[in-house]
């Protein structure tokens, strides 16, 4: 009868959870993530506009582009999304296209709350 490799480790932990405090703080908060995009991208800490919006489907934002009302903002380090800004009398407002699906749109959310946006408004 064949028997597998003596397995003197049962009941105890995977190395890759030992050593680990599951109770603290996680250091990957929005904050943190986009100092690193910063860092990474040589691009300062501007803040967004107070008000922004998500555009999931980028009607709008494609709308704005293409009528030259709106232009993207280098400085802004958000992770795999283009902020837009644009003017609507004498405001001015920021606005993200194809930000699709809520866990997606939670972390634009975050990461604008985390340069300076106020206010964000969902246009589906």
């Amino acid at each position: 009868m064949m028997t597998g490799p003596k397995d003197d480790n049962i009941g105890e932990r995977p190395p890759i959870l030992g050593r680990k405090n599951h109770r603290a703080a996680s250091v990957f908060t929005p904050d943190a993530l986009l100092r690193e995009a910063r860092r990474q991208k040589g691009i300062g800490a501007d803040p967004v506009p107070e008000t922004c919006i998500l555009d999931p489907d980028g009607d709008n934002m494609r709308r704005l582009l293409a009528t030259d009302r709106a232009r993207r903002l280098t400085s802004c380090a958000c992770n795999h999304t283009d902020l837009n800004a644009f003017e609507h009398e004498g405001l001015r407002y920021g606005v993200v296209g194809c930000a699709i699906g809520g866990a997606f749109a939670v972390l634009v959310a975050e990461e604008l709350f985390a340069s300076g946006c106020k206010l964000l408004i969902s246009m589906t």
